[in-house]
């Protein structure tokens, strides 16, 4: 692998660990963009030859991924989760939900609530996939 690819990869690893710790906070891909040293078009295009994915997609499958253990291990409102993981709407929280998990929000806390298995099974099992 060339210094240059390296260096490219280093610096989307860094907007993607930005992405993961501040999954509840207003990202934009200029936002990102400045994490990782580069334009924001540039970022965009690397982001997803590098992923496979948009850094778009890439954070709302985080968001929906936290508010997946929220709504297994939590009683709070989905609203509230909603709001907690990042999304400003309780429509696109929704839409966005049902898009990955294949479920409403409450449907899954229904489908979810009592089933005894280790962490790491669940979250294996229930991992979004878009």
């Amino acid at each position: 692998m060339s210094r240059a690819v390296e260096e490219t990869n280093r610096r989307m690893l860094r907007a993607r660990d930005a992405m993961d710790r501040a999954y509840a906070q207003p990202l934009d891909v200029p936002a990102l963009a400045r994490i990782a040293h580069v334009s924001p078009a540039h970022f965009a295009r690397t982001f997803r030859a590098t992923f496979g994915e948009t850094p778009h997609r890439f954070l709302q499958q985080r968001r929906v991924e936290r508010a997946m253990a929220l709504l297994r291990e939590t009683d709070r409102k989905v609203t509230d989760i909603c709001y907690e993981v990042g999304f400003n709407s309780p429509g696109t929280f929704s839409r966005t939900f049902s898009d990955l998990v294949g479920t409403s929000p409450r449907t899954y806390r229904r489908e979810t609530a009592g089933a005894a298995a280790p962490t790491c099974f669940t979250k294996a099992w229930t991992r979004p996939h878009a």
